[in-house]
Formats: structure tokens, C-alpha cells, sequence
């Protein structure tokens, strides 16, 4: 596994062994304050949590990781492709109708939170930025991991070849039971019908199998994924599918020095 877990100020979080130039921290369900069913470090305000809880745990959470939280740029986030660069201007926003972000502003935290989808960080070492984006079945199969890719192109002049891709904790094609929308959205790529597995009569999706797919089809070569399911993981991480109707979500933070 290319995660290591490390408590920050008592608070358990992950992160990419691998990406040690780069502050982040992946955050699980443990060390906040908030009652079932969002015990204990639920940061997302939309869930129906106590909001004096919620504000609580986020406190702990960049106090934990020594990030400047009125600085923290946050996302309205919609399960589509489109991402935004920000810089300085945005600290503190909250911007909508978005599912990624790239910055190349050190001091800046990019921050979402994730309950099953799948957190994908992108860094590129020739000119110190990183992105960061939100991969759910919808915005993976819209091609999320391209437009991801795209922008930092655009953006700062990346190589895809050297770009460092870190594929964060999912629900995994284990539990990821799909209907026909999704297998119909699978097929409209070349290889899609790979990443689908059937089971019993059942189909599954391989999330970060096809976010790694695409991300290599963009030319990224250097992939690490934290092959961990948020599903099976309840002890670790939310999870909407296993706990719905109600739970919270975990959050994931990263930020350039």
C-alpha cells in the first residue's frame, strides 16, 4: 500500500508516502465530535450534522494538519468535469458547479470531501502545482481524470509523463453494485466494458481501475492508488452506499510549500 496512516495533532489521517513535497492529508471518520450516524469528524455542512459540530471538527481538522483554514478554497460540488484554477484571489471561496481544482499558489489549501467517490490528486514536480479532484461514477465516466489532466496542461505547461497521479480511498468494484445508466455511460469509452464486473447476475464498477485506465490514456505513467474501499473500510472512512440514507463525509486536504 502506498498510504501510510500518521496521527496529526491525535487526529488519524493518510497519506501518499510518495508525495512528500506536497502537504495533504487524507482525513477518516475519527477525532471530531458530531453524534450517529456522522460519528465523529464528519466536514461536510450538507449532510444534516449539527453545524456547531461540523465547525468543530473542521477547526481540528486544519488545526491538525497547520493549515490557514479562512484561506481554504472549497468546491460546490456537482459529480461533473469541470475544474478551476485558483490562486490567492480565491482564498476563502467556496466556488460552485465545480469538481476540481489546481493551483500552483503555495500557502493555498484545496479541500473536498468524499463518501465513496474518489479523491485524485495530481502533482507536477517541473513547476510545483497540484490538483485536485472529485471522482464520482459520473464525473469518472465524464472523464474527470482528462479534464484534470487537460487543465494542467493548459494551466502550467505539465508533461503528463512526469506527472505523479495518487488515486485516493474509494468503494471498490467489491461492493460497487451498478444499474444499466452506468453500464450505458462504461460502454461509450473503447475499454469500458473492462472495467465492469459481473457478478451473479450483478455488475460492479472498478472505480480507481478506471481513473488509473484514463489517467494512463492521458499519458500519465506514475500512478499510485490507495487500493482501500470506503465501503468495507466503515471503521475508517464514511461511506454513502453501505450507510445511507444517513452518514457524513470524510475529508481530504492538499496544499503546496
Amino acid at each position: 500500500m502506498s498510504l501510510e496512516r500518521v496521527l496529526l495533532g491525535g487526529i488519524p489521517t493518510y497519506r501518499f508516502t510518495h508525495l512528500t513535497n506536497v502537504r495533504h492529508a487524507i482525513f477518516t471518520r475519527h477525532g471530531g465530535v458530531s453524534r450517529p450516524p456522522f460519528d465523529t469528524l464528519n466536514v461536510s455542512w450538507s449532510v444534516g450534522d449539527d453545524e456547531a459540530a461540523v465547525r468543530e471538527n473542521v477547526r481540528r481538522l486544519y488545526t491538525a494538519v497547520g493549515m490557514n483554514a479562512e484561506r481554504a478554497v472549497r468546491v460546490r460540488m456537482v459529480h461533473g468535469t469541470r475544474v478551476t484554477l485558483v490562486s490567492a484571489a480565491h482564498a476563502g471561496q467556496r466556488l460552485p458547479d465545480t469538481d476540481g481544482l489546481m493551483t500552483a499558489e503555495r500557502g493555498l489549501p484545496l479541500a473536498m470531501t468524499f463518501g465513496d467517490c474518489q479523491p485524485i490528486l495530481l502533482y507536477d514536480p517541473d513547476h510545483h502545482a497540484v490538483g485536485l479532484a472529485h471522482a464520482g461514477w459520473r464525473g469518472t465516466l465524464g472523464g474527470i481524470a482528462f479534464s484534470l489532466v487537460r487543465a494542467m496542461q493548459v494551466a502550467f505547461g505539465a508533461r503528463p509523463e512526469r506527472l505523479h497521479a495518487f488515486l485516493g480511498p474509494a468503494i471498490g468494484a467489491c461492493c460497487y453494485e451498478v444499474g444499466e445508466n452506468v453500464v450505458r455511460a462504461a460502454h461509450t469509452w473503447p475499454d469500458g466494458a473492462s472495467w465492469l464486473q459481473r457478478r451473479e447476475g450483478r455488475v460492479f464498477l472498478d472505480l480507481s481501475g478506471t481513473n488509473r485506465a484514463l489517467l494512463q490514456a492521458m499519458g500519465v505513467q506514475q500512478i499510485e492508488e490507495a487500493a482501500m474501499c470506503t465501503a468495507c473500510r466503515t471503521d475508517e472512512f464514511f461511506s454513502y452506499r453501505r450507510e445511507k440514507p444517513a452518514t457524513g463525509r470524510f475529508g481530504v486536504v492538499v496544499e503546496l510549500s
